[in-house]
């Protein structure tokens, strides 16, 4: 078996306890990555981005960039970056992975958040910490199955994104029922308390 750094390269988001924030109002704002942005990258629609964390600092930063995948080393889950996300700081929480010619992608990701064999070792890695964090150590150990074709991985990266998206697509159609249905019965008792 072929251990994931061989295939791709790590490159680890900024320690955040290192920025110094500036109140020079000259100085550049980040807007901060977040697990709610990666989950929005990774269905394709903003269902959970409220207004983000903004970070003002001169210093030299990780930014992220359309068709970047990045990793959380909270979740342990992994997603391509939108272009709303387009030049947001990552933080030591996020791993940037760059994937070279032998791997699609949508595959990789795919791979890392849902097979089973590479979530197993992500769970082993994590027995006996205090704190729930994959690390990037543990990362670049997880071992690979076999994989498959490159025009195989395209088509297994096309399907797993396109069901995600029509998943996000059914659960925000469902809240919103949800939300019309709430605001009826609210009506309906409104109605009943002013005839009273």
């Amino acid at each position: 078996m072929n251990k994931l750094s061989e295939y791709v390269n790590f490159e680890s988001g900024t320690p955040q306890f290192r920025i110094n924030e500036s109140m020079d109002r000259s100085a550049p704002i980040y807007n901060v990555y977040s697990q709610n942005d990666l989950t929005d990258d990774l269905v394709g629609i903003n269902l959970l981005s409220g207004e983000p964390k903004k970070i003002r600092t001169r210093d030299e930063v990780s930014i992220v960039f359309p068709q970047d995948i990045i990793f959380s080393l909270i979740s342990g889950t992994a997603s391509i970056v939108g272009k709303d996300h387009q030049g947001y700081l990552y933080t030591q929480n996020y791993v940037r992975i760059k994937p070279d010619k032998n791997i699609a992608p949508k595959y990789l990701i795919y791979l890392l958040n849902e097979n089973r064999a590479i979530r197993k070792q992500f769970q082993l890695g994590l027995q006996g910490t205090t704190v729930l964090k994959y690390t990037l150590a543990q990362l670049k150990e997880i071992e690979l199955p076999s994989l498959p074709s490159l025009h195989e991985q395209q088509i297994i990266g096309e399907v797993y994104f396109k069901q995600l998206r029509v998943q996000a697509l059914r659960k925000r159609v469902a809240d919103y029922k949800m939300t019309v249905l709430l605001n009826k019965l609210e009506g309906v008792l409104e109605d009943e308390r002013s005839s009273v």
